[in-house]
């Protein structure tokens, strides 16, 4: 086969390097990729991803970012005899609005925080006061991860008010641990992936504001055998059997003692949580792709190795505000038994590997242990410096927790 990869972020460098492994897959293309893509894949610097497609006479085309989908790059595919792994323009709806999924969530009977919507300043101020502290606050439209406020009081909330745009979401602000939890789905089969947690918070103990994700870990014993089968029952099953919906389904969840509710819905594999999972897959991704472009996934063609992994992501100074770009990366040739996944970055004239994001690496590895996995994330993290990197020093704090008081599931 060959393959087209949409997108240039560390997600999109997990995904080739990943289909790179796949006996099936003969050329991988990427548009536009990124320094580190280019060492495994051709990359094409243009947005015109069905002229690539055409011209290369690409198989199967898997899209990385939420926006293309959003777009309807699936039904243009699809209405020329292309196979495409994704949701249509419809379904990717369920993370292009915010208003949309959470109605789609009450109308289904799909578990949820209580919300109401608001389209204007003065509307949301009335609905503040029927809501109790803390509160969330969610953007409408797609902000990059980064369009959700958590408010701990009146005055936190007022502030939110002032810098989100309309319409929004505002929703009870839900107890528990959260949980990532995606399945590859033909329209018909959903077959899960390993769960994940994502650290949204920039800083140590979940402090800072909200950014894309700063490290995620998977690890298995994350959820209990009845609590994967509580979430495809009530979540995930409703949404393929009222939608069709095919491509990577993501359900951001808070597990609550009432049981797993949905915080969002996204319509793509999640960033940074692609790069532990897909370390952690055996089987021919490639061949799993196809599947669920072609309705024809069975749950035998997802395999995975017992060990969990970890990935840290290492950030630019001022991060997920104004930060600088341009600075030389140095260290990531002396990296050992870990992955480096680029993001963030580019070459200059003379080959030197910049920085040109917010979220420059994720460096991933595996281990017998998630401790072990986490240890040799951040012994690679040592050997990798550019001017002004911060990263979290405690990836994956409440799984190694919950290894040390013997429990399984969040």
């Amino acid at each position: 086969m060959k393959v087209l990869v949409i997108g240039s972020g560390g997600r999109e460098h997990a995904l080739v390097w990943k289909l790179s492994h796949s006996p099936s897959v003969t050329e991988i293309y990427a548009a536009p990729g990124n320094p580190g893509i280019a060492e495994l894949a051709t990359c094409i610097n243009s947005t015109d991803y069905f002229a690539i497609a055409r011209e290369h006479n690409i198989d199967l085309t898997v899209v990385g970012p939420e926006a293309p989908l959003v777009a309807g790059i699936v039904d243009r595919f699809r209405a020329d005899g292309l196979l495409i792994v994704g949701p249509t323009a419809e379904c990717a709806q369920l993370e292009g609005s915010k208003l949309y999924s959470k109605r789609f969530m009450q109308k289904l009977g799909i578990p949820t925080a209580a919300f109401a919507t608001a389209s204007s300043h003065e509307e949301a101020v009335t609905v503040l006061d029927t809501f109790e502290y803390p509160l969330v606050l969610k953007t409408d439209g797609l902000a990059a991860g980064k369009g959700v406020v958590i408010a701990q009081d009146r005055k936190e909330a007022d502030a939110a008010l002032a810098q989100l745009p309309m319409p929004m979401v505002i929703e009870e602000f839900l107890q528990g641990e959260e949980v990532s939890f995606i399945v590859l789905s033909d329209g018909k089969t959903a077959v899960p992936f390993e769960p994940s947690q994502d650290h949204k918070r920039v800083f140590d103990g979940d402090q800072g504001p909200n950014t894309g994700g700063m490290g995620a870990y998977s690890d298995s014993n994350l959820l209990t055998p009845e609590q994967r089968t509580l979430i495809m029952n009530t979540i995930i099953d409703p949404v393929i059997h009222a939608t069709g919906f095919t491509g990577f389904l993501y359900a951001g969840l808070m597990m609550t003692p009432q049981g797993p509710k949905v915080l969002e819905f996204n319509v793509r594999m999640g960033d940074p949580e692609t790069q532990p999972i897909l370390t952690r897959l055996n089987s021919d991704f490639a061949l799993a792709l196809k599947a669920a472009a072609t309705a024809s996934l069975h749950p035998s063609q997802l395999t995975w190795d017992p060990a969990p992994a970890a990935c840290v992501v290492l950030a630019s100074d001022g991060y997920p505000g104004d930060y600088p770009t341009g600075l030389p990366i140095q260290g990531i040739e002396t990296v050992e038994n870990a992955t480096v996944f680029q993001a963030g970055t580019k070459l200059d004239s003379a080959g030197t590997l910049l920085t040109a994001g917010g979220r420059v690496l994720g460096v991933t590895a595996s281990g017998a242990t998630l401790a072990a996995a986490l240890d040799t994330a951040y012994q690679a993290v040592k050997k990798i410096n550019f001017q002004g990197m911060h990263y979290r020093k405690d990836i994956g704090y409440r799984g190694l927790r919950r290894y040390n008081m013997g429990e399984m599931g969040a």
